[in-house]
């Protein structure tokens, strides 16, 4: 019996005892940005796919001074650097890039790359690459998104054209095109598919339609149809002059965060709309975010728990100490990218 008083005393004091928050809560406000990993040689990040088993992926881009081939890094959630791959078959004489824009039902990386115009894959697990499709001569493969009946749609950064690539096909169709995505030495950048809104999201760079000066970006809805056909394209927002909008990340509010690629240095936060919502930092140009690296050609944003990963390609600077993979916070979690059962490349 006295042990037994003994106990529940022990457990009386324990009980009425002020509770400590857990020594990893970690409150941040909205914007917080860190540094999630650095990007090592050959730099030059671009999108950042945060994959179905729970690690991260870049690829990288070269000039054609560069001999060296462009990589595939891979990160663990908390930013640790654990593997990267040598990406083959480059034509290192000429300017050449890797951008990891997606995976398969499967877990393969869907790869673009630059030099040949074609789409690759990687098997994380065996490290094996595959060449499954090849664009024509011009193409300038960018983003990809999957999309219904398993077709996966590609931008292109060069030909003003969104391609797809029909479920167990290997050859790619010229699905949409129009002047609003012939831009002015900047292209067609961002995609992804809106499966309760039947539509695809996609950002350009510059435009020269006429509908606004040739420096403005844009944020175009296109719907997707019966049988896969295109809609009507429908610009939601136009950025400032010189903003270059890349890639960009949905949140469960529908919010969209688009990268800022150009003179901006920012993020913006647009609604579902595309009415403009806030930008970060509020003072454009130096990219100063309080973290140790600043925004420097910020390309992408993807969701990762409440934050965003962006890549900071440091396009114009060339400035390795900026090539980096940088982690803000924004408050919601976010959507994760389509991916039907049929998201599969042959």
């Amino acid at each position: 019996m006295r042990r037994l008083l003994a106990v529940l005393a022990a457990v009386a004091l324990v009980a009425a005892a002020p509770v400590a928050a857990p020594a990893s809560a970690d409150v941040r406000e909205k914007w917080d940005t860190r540094v999630f990993s650095l990007v090592p040689s050959p730099g030059h990040p671009a999108y950042v796919h945060v994959h179905t088993n729970g690690r991260v992926y870049a690829g990288t881009y070269e000039s054609r001074g560069s001999t060296e081939p462009s990589r595939v890094f891979e990160w663990s959630a908390d930013g640790t650097l654990l593997r990267s791959w040598a990406v083959p078959g480059q034509h290192l004489d000429e300017d050449h890039g890797v951008q990891v824009a997606n995976q398969t039902r499967r877990g393969r990386l869907v790869l673009l790359e630059t030099s040949t115009a074609s789409i690759l894959t990687l098997d994380v697990r065996t490290g094996t690459f595959r060449r499954v499709v090849r664009f024509p001569d011009g193409a300038v493969p960018n983003y990809a998104s999957w999309g219904p009946g398993g077709a996966l749609f590609v931008t292109d950064f060069a030909e003003g054209v969104v391609w797809r690539v029909p479920h167990g096909s290997r050859t790619p169709q010229r699905w949409f095109a129009s002047p609003a995505l012939s831009g002015v030495e900047f292209g067609t950048t961002g995609i992804r598919y809106r499966p309760s809104r039947h539509d695809l999201l996609i950002t350009q760079q510059t435009a020269s339609d006429g509908a606004a000066l040739p420096t403005d970006g844009h944020l175009y809805r296109l719907p997707v149809g019966r049988g896969g056909r295109p809609g009507e394209l429908q610009t939601l927002w136009t950025s400032q002059p010189g903003d270059l909008p890349d890639g960009f990340g949905i949140g469960r509010s529908g919010h969209v965060y688009v990268a800022l690629a150009g003179l901006a240095n920012q993020l913006v936060e647009l609604t579902a709309r595309g009415a403009e919502v806030a930008r970060f930092p509020q003072v454009p140009l130096t990219g100063d975010n309080g973290s140790a690296i600043p925004f420097d050609t910020p390309c992408s944003a993807t969701f990762l728990g409440r934050r965003v990963l962006v890549a900071n390609q440091s396009a114009v600077q060339g400035d390795a100490a900026h090539q980096a993979i940088l982690d803000v916070y924004v408050g919601e979690t976010g959507r994760p990218p389509y991916l039907p059962r049929t998201a599969t490349l042959r």
